[in-house]
């Protein structure tokens, strides 16, 4: 046996095991087309054996950088994977917000650099297309399990699988039903180039189609079912989620989709609309790759850059103008009008869950160093929560009703002790994550409030519908009493006033994007 080298580089991630002792038994070996992979027993979590990375596709390095990423050749090499593989190249942020003064656990091991430093995280790596996978410890070959297929939020900047809030063992050692998979793919300036000399601006979506086919055609071997997969994603993840639906419609591979917190119909907010390839260029120019006449020696010379220089160029960048990397609209992965998609009938016919918090913006605001008790100014961040989440989810869901698409739709109002530092933060923007992941126990309030039984209810009912959902998407939830959404009706809200699971009118949600009453995002 021969331990693979791109393990020996990978991150330690301290989230809730450590590296157990295993023997190489059949448990926990697996065979796949591209190798073979020996997992681990979680420590806290004994229910779960885990897989910690398992890489999905050529490193993305030297000339392959920017390009689309290529598939692995079958291989019957043994690798460890028993640590949690590198983020994608990123930078951490420059400035203080909810999510580095608060909430870490829900951004990358960072190892010791300090999370406000706009240089490139610490723990990164341009070697960094690989998934992980959760299962139930004891699950059979041929259990042919569920699996939710995840991918994490971030801007498209940032995040991977080493997140410490998104590491799945509670929810899978609690259901024993299920498998979660989550994957890295490439974030900025990395997953959205934009280079004059590149066929595909947005190679980011072409990772995690990858991923996917990679779990379609392996999952087997792990007691999964290929034919029920659910892609999920949160925030980015959650706009990507949506993307696939339109991109990929003829062939989802999906028996279904999760898509919390972000649609396609909320990407123009954040399109690039860079056609003049001038953001790719900045970067070049101040890294020594001035071509202005030469597309393709602009592009050979930054295959050639080191990783680090990028990302702190971009992280600590003060120019004069903006300098970003996002989605364009290619026509083919990324598309400058979805509605007209949606009504051609150009969009996955499997059946979809979209979601909301009460308080989206709550935590994407501008964080309110000046007067942190009072928060920032209500009603605009209520008019950011409608803009880039609220209409978008309930102009998605109309369209996808008009095409007679089953859709459900949950709104998530919990707020709890241990989980909100500020009362004005409310259900802001991934805090149902934790309570989808059962990762609820963290302390964001800095007190030694822990978990309330309502707390726990919450997230044990928020996960059941899920998995409903995942067993069986059009029988499923309505078997628990989750209807497909109609305008006006069927919406499930989670641990609003301490109530678990109630059902509420999707008009009282949706209304004032149609001018109709006035949104409350604290119900």
């Amino acid at each position: 046996m021969t331990f693979s080298l791109r393990q020996a580089g990978v991150v330690a991630g301290a989230v809730f095991a450590t590296v157990a002792q295993v023997s190489a038994g059949s448990s926990l070996t697996v065979h796949t087309e591209t190798g073979i992979f020996t997992g681990l027993q979680n420590k806290d979590f004994t229910g779960v054996r885990e897989f910690r990375n398992i890489p999905f596709a050529q490193p993305p390095v030297g000339s392959l950088r920017f390009q689309p990423p290529q598939r692995l050749p079958s291989s019957k090499q043994h690798h460890y994977s028993t640590r949690f593989p590198p983020s994608c190249p990123q930078f951490v942020s420059s400035g203080e917000s909810f999510w580095n003064l608060f909430v870490p656990y829900l951004q990358p091991v960072n190892g010791n650099q300090n999370h406000s430093t706009g240089l490139s995280l610490q723990t990164a790596s341009e070697d960094c297309l690989s998934l992980a996978i959760w299962t139930p410890y004891d699950v059979p070959v041929d259990a042919k399990l569920p699996v939710a297929f995840f991918m994490t939020g971030g801007g498209l900047q940032t995040n991977g699988v080493d997140v410490p809030g998104q590491i799945p063992a509670p929810w899978v050692n609690r259901s024993q039903e299920h498998i979660v998979v989550t994957i890295n793919y490439r974030l900025n300036i990395f997953g959205f180039p934009n280079a004059r000399a590149l066929d595909s601006p947005n190679p980011a979506i072409l990772d995690q189609r990858l991923a996917l086919e990679w779990v379609h055609e392996n999952i087997a071997a792990f007691g999964g079912d290929p034919e029920s997969i659910m892609m999920w994603g949160q925030s980015a993840g959650a706009m990507s989620t949506d993307i696939h639906n339109y991109a990929f419609w003829e062939n989802p591979i999906v028996h279904g989709s999760f898509s919390q917190s972000g649609t396609a119909m909320s990407l123009p907010s954040v399109f690039s609309s860079d056609y003049s390839h001038s953001n790719f260029t900045t970067v070049a120019k101040n890294l020594g790759c001035d071509f202005p006449d030469d597309a393709t020696a602009e592009l050979e010379c930054m295959q050639q850059v080191p990783v680090d220089l990028i990302e702190n160029f971009i992280g600590q960048y003060d120019g004069p103008a903006s300098l970003s990397f996002d989605p364009i609209p290619d026509e083919i992965l990324i598309f400058s009008n979805y509605s007209a998609r949606a009504a051609a009938g150009k969009i996955s016919h499997r059946p979809a869950i979209f979601s909301t918090t009460g308080n989206e913006y709550g935590s994407l605001y501008t964080w309110p160093s000046s007067n942190v008790t009072a928060g920032p100014y209500q009603p605009f961040v209520n008019a950011g929560t409608l803009a880039a989440f609220i209409c978008p989810t309930a102009k998605t869901s109309i369209f996808r009703e008009r095409a007679n698409l089953t859709t459900y739709r949950y709104q998530y109002a919990g707020v709890w002790p241990n989980q909100n530092p500020y009362s004005w933060l409310g259900a802001y923007h991934s805090s149902d994550l934790m309570m989808n992941f059962g990762t609820y126990f963290y302390n964001r309030t800095n007190s030694t409030a822990g978990p309330t039984a309502m707390e726990i209810r919450t997230s044990e009912a928020m996960q059941d519908h899920i998995l409903a959902f995942m067993k069986d998407p059009e029988n499923g939830p309505p078997a628990i009493g989750w209807n497909p959404y109609t305008y006006g009706a069927n919406v499930v809200r989670f641990g609003a006033n301490g109530v678990p699971v109630q059902n509420v009118s999707g008009y009282a949600i949706d209304g004032p994007c149609y001018g109709d009453g006035i949104y409350n995002p604290f119900p």
